[in-house]
């Protein structure tokens, strides 16, 4: 038998799931793919080769939207099926117990497509650059650098995005001095950039004899990779530095024997961008030059927008007083975000790449929809 306060659930999932349906425009979307679909069937659709990389791009963004909406509203007209039968027969309480566990279920993903929903900004789709730098503090700081790029990829790993580590370059004794990852998946600019700011770790130091506590920092920084044709950005061969030198890390011989690392200094910002994964320098020069444009445009939007709670401005000093989250080891086990109060006793499951109450706080908090300050998780 179906209790009336689940019922009452199933109604409240059944509103949501059609509002969603209707907030993105689902319809339209489909009409889109469609229009999109007739033109990516045209004989002479690959003769213009950038604009049909575009096309087919929107398609695929279109189509994983859509889907993912359309086989969950599928999964929500089966529970209201499977409520009937329950109606139906009283008696029959597996088949109860098996509406309450689906119901939970459903209600839990809701909340992440309702997340999804608040992912409209510029670029919200696109790949994210996301890279690593260790404050002040040495070794500790180098080895908190490395558990936070572990946690960033798996993290990524678990949302079923792609990720490819563009650049180290390891600490002097451990850990690492920093690093670039890219991530690409369904929005995964929209989610990474919750992550933007300087991170502090509380811990009994491995590296300490004495077995002190040590705090560390390190900034972490996210932007959106911008392809060519979104932006008519030119630079001029004057305003760039560029260097070629051996790769550092694994990579067998190949590494070891060729200057395929590249790196861009754009003199007029500064800016420093390198890249050594490919093993041609020809490909890295080119993965650079993406990123480089990419930075050039978040620090000429920051410019804009000039805010202390955006981009770059968020991340202030690698210091006291300005961390967005916290992560304390010892003396007590506690992961909290300064931002919107999410916390979590879970510090092993953070450390796994367990971001997603932290994530979705973030954009909750930023929606003029939707604010929640203070969440608390049940551990």
């Amino acid at each position: 038998m179906i209790l009336p306060e689940d019922k009452t659930r199933l109604n409240s999932l059944i509103k949501k799931t059609n509002h969603l349906w209707k907030f993105l425009e689902c319809d339209d979307k489909k009409a889109k793919i469609i229009e999109l679909e007739n033109a990516m069937s045209s004989p002479s659709f690959w003769d213009d080769q950038k604009e049909a990389k575009r096309i087919s791009s929107e398609a695929n963004r279109l189509k994983q939207t859509v889907e993912k909406i359309e086989s969950f509203r599928s999964q929500v007209e089966d529970l209201e099926a499977l409520a009937e039968l329950c109606d139906e027969d009283e008696s029959e309480e597996e088949m109860a117990n098996e509406f309450v566990h689906n119901l939970e279920d459903l209600l839990n993903r809701v909340e992440d497509l309702e997340v999804a929903s608040f992912l409209g900004e510029p670029f919200d789709d696109r790949p994210a650059l996301l890279s690593i730098h260790a404050g002040a503090g040495g070794t500790e700081s180098c080895d908190w650098a490395d558990m936070l790029m572990r946690m960033y990829m798996r993290w990524a790993e678990r949302r079923g995005f792609k990720v490819v580590l563009q650049d180290l370059q390891p600490g002097e004794e451990a850990g690492v001095s920093k690093c670039s990852i890219r991530i690409e998946g369904l929005h995964a600019y929209g989610y990474a950039k919750a992550e933007r700011g300087v991170h502090r770790l509380v811990r009994i130091s491995p590296f300490d004899s004495n077995k002190r506590r040590h705090t560390s920092f390190c900034s972490v920084d996210v932007i959106a990779e911008i392809e060519d044709d979104d932006l008519d950005m030119e630079i001029p061969d004057d305003d760039l530095r560029i260097d070629t030198y051996r790769a550092s890390g694994k990579g067998g011989q190949h590494v070891n024997k060729t200057d395929s690392a590249v790196r861009l200094t754009h003199l007029p910002t500064n800016i420093v961008v390198q890249c050594q994964n490919e093993r041609s320098q020809l490909k890295n020069k080119q993965t650079a030059m993406r990123v480089l444009k990419s930075r050039i445009y978040e620090k000429e939007q920051d410019e804009k927008r000039a805010e202390m709670e955006k981009f770059y401005g968020e991340k202030g000093e690698m210091g006291w007083g300005n961390q967005i989250r916290s992560y304390v080891f010892q003396p007590y086990q506690m992961v909290k975000d300064l931002r919107t109060g999410v916390e979590t006793s879970g510090v092993q499951a953070v450390m796994d790449g367990e971001l997603d109450p932290f994530v979705n706080g973030w954009l909750r908090a930023g929606c003029p929809r939707q604010r929640n300050k203070e969440i608390q998780i049940d551990d």
